[in-house]
């Protein structure tokens, strides 16, 4: 679509009867007022809302030039604003804010009019949201968004869970508003219902990991290796232009050469060591654990978080645990087994590869369970770029998932195997030297046990379930014949078919 001629915004309650606007926007905080203006640079007229009008009023007013809005001040003039079937984009906190909204536009709507949730919900409220406004005649979309204040502007991810009529009516906006690889846009229908909040959900999961890891990668850079901050960032700058190459690297490289203004001191040295998150990571594993499937990179950076929040409890830990000074300085233990630079890039590339492919095989699983058909090669496909999780990588990934549909696991392909294995003794020498130098790495760690406990021919869950079996006659599976069993441990230890 073509940008139309800038014009000035119309008031809703000047235009009541024309209902010309293509889409609105309602909440406008800094995400929803940048997909807005995203909208409006792309030729769509564009309504605006906010609960407190003056955010709507200073939208149009500051960026009024950018192309046609309508200001709504109620949302009785939203609706109004609107051509049918009506396209209403919501924009606010997740939870009661979001009901809230959707219980005060729902009745002023008609039937066959379409509200999409563009904020981080969980995903089963998204299921029951579509549920109820279908019984009313109303088409719901949960997007799934991501990409900042500045990809909400330029061009996100998106992430879309409706049925497929719905999207045929809003997807078409979408697509252009969103970032773009090749002329193919970074938007594609997800799936049914929550599947779009499902895949936004799981993809902060793989965020939260591959932060931690970068985190990781930087202490053992600075602690066990010894450099210096800047020499740290200038690492990182490097390591964007390899097979690394990622938007959370190049913004770490950004962070880490920044110096504080107020001290001169580094910048990343003047931050209060506890990371904040909203939940989308605690909401990934806890539905992981529902689902049965192993997401240990992403349940490790998000307890990481959980830790590095404790402050109070870490600063009683640490007296109660003071170390008796040996002598050591510097990277004697990280020398002791040859860790290098080198050594750290090449860990850091296995044990995201490993995240993806957790993130990817939940995916798989989630989709299986309720039924939504997801094509993991889409996701990959539209996390190219836009997103936060963008990366080189993605490419590859789409590639070996296009390739190996029905491979188990991304691990499993060809192409992924080979370089996760080429990189192992890496990862171990990375884990070695952050236990022998006390520096914390989990989720390196949980990464190595993780692709371990994969490649072993034989784990000791066996004896988990003798265990499970003497104390609660849970029974077991043999190796060599079918059925289940139970030994009789109180009595004579006899074997019997359960």
């Amino acid at each position: 679509m073509s940008a139309s001629t800038p014009t000035t915004a119309t008031p809703a309650t000047d235009r009541h009867q024309q209902g010309t606007a293509q889409v609105a926007v309602t909440g406008l905080a800094v995400m929803g007022r940048n997909l807005a203006r995203n909208l409006a640079r792309n030729g769509f007229r564009v309504a605006v809302h906010n609960r407190t009008t003056s955010r709507a009023e200073a939208l149009v007013e500051e960026f009024g030039h950018e192309g046609d809005f309508t200001l709504a001040r109620t949302a009785e003039e939203l609706v109004a604003a609107l051509e049918r079937p009506r396209r209403i984009i919501v924009m606010v906190k997740a939870g009661e804010a979001t009901d809230a909204v959707l219980d005060e536009l729902v009745p002023l709507l008609d039937e066959g009019d379409i509200v999409a949730d563009a904020g981080n919900a969980h995903w089963r409220d998204t299921v029951r949201r579509h549920a109820a406004l279908a019984d009313k005649g109303i088409r719901f979309a949960g997007v799934g968004v991501s990409g900042g204040e500045v990809g909400a502007l330029e061009g996100p991810s998106i992430m879309p869970g409706c049925d497929a009529d719905t999207y045929g009516e809003l997807g078409p906006f979408l697509e252009i508003i969103s970032a773009h690889v090749d002329d193919e846009p970074c938007c594609t229908l997800i799936g049914p219902d929550g599947s779009g909040h499902f895949v936004k959900m799981v993809h902060n999961g793989i965020e939260y990991s591959d932060m931690q890891l970068i985190a990781e990668t930087y202490d053992l850079l600075r602690g066990p290796l010894g450099l210096p901050v800047d020499a740290v960032a200038d690492t990182f700058r490097a390591w964007n232009d390899t097979e690394l190459e990622s938007y959370l690297v190049q913004i770490t490289a950004e962070v880490l050469a920044h110096t504080d203004a107020d001290t001169g001191r580094p910048f990343v040295d003047v931050v209060r060591d506890a990371a904040e998150q909203k939940g989308t990571g605690r909401w990934t594993v806890q539905t992981a654990l529902d689902l049965g499937v192993p997401v240990t990179g992403i349940a490790e950076a998000t307890m990481a978080r959980a830790v590095s929040g404790d402050t109070e409890r870490r600063a009683a830990v640490r007296e109660a645990l003071e170390p008796v000074d040996d002598g050591d300085e510097g990277g004697s233990d990280a020398a002791a087994v040859d860790l290098s630079v080198d050594d750290l890039r090449a860990a850091l590339y296995a044990a995201k590869v490993v995240s993806y492919a957790q993130g990817l095989d939940m995916v798989r699983e989630g989709s299986r369970e309720n039924d939504w058909d997801i094509d993991p090669a889409d996701l990959s496909r539209i996390w190219r770029d836009g997103c936060i999780i963008r990366a080189r990588l993605l490419g590859d990934i789409t590639q070996a998932v296009e390739e190996h549909p029905d491979a188990p696991s991304l691990l499993a392909t060809p192409t992924f195997a080979a370089a996760v294995a080429d990189r192992l003794p890496a990862l171990r020498r990375v884990v070695t030297a952050a236990v022998a130098s006390g520096t914390p790495a989990p989720v390196f760690s949980a990464v190595l046990a993780y692709v371990d406990a994969l490649r072993a021919e034989r784990l000791p869950a066996a004896l988990v379930q003798g265990l499970r079996d003497y104390f609660g006659a849970h029974t077991y599976e043999r190796v060599d014949r079918e059925g289940t069993f139970h030994t009789e441990w109180s009595k004579d230890r006899a074997e019997v078919e359960a």
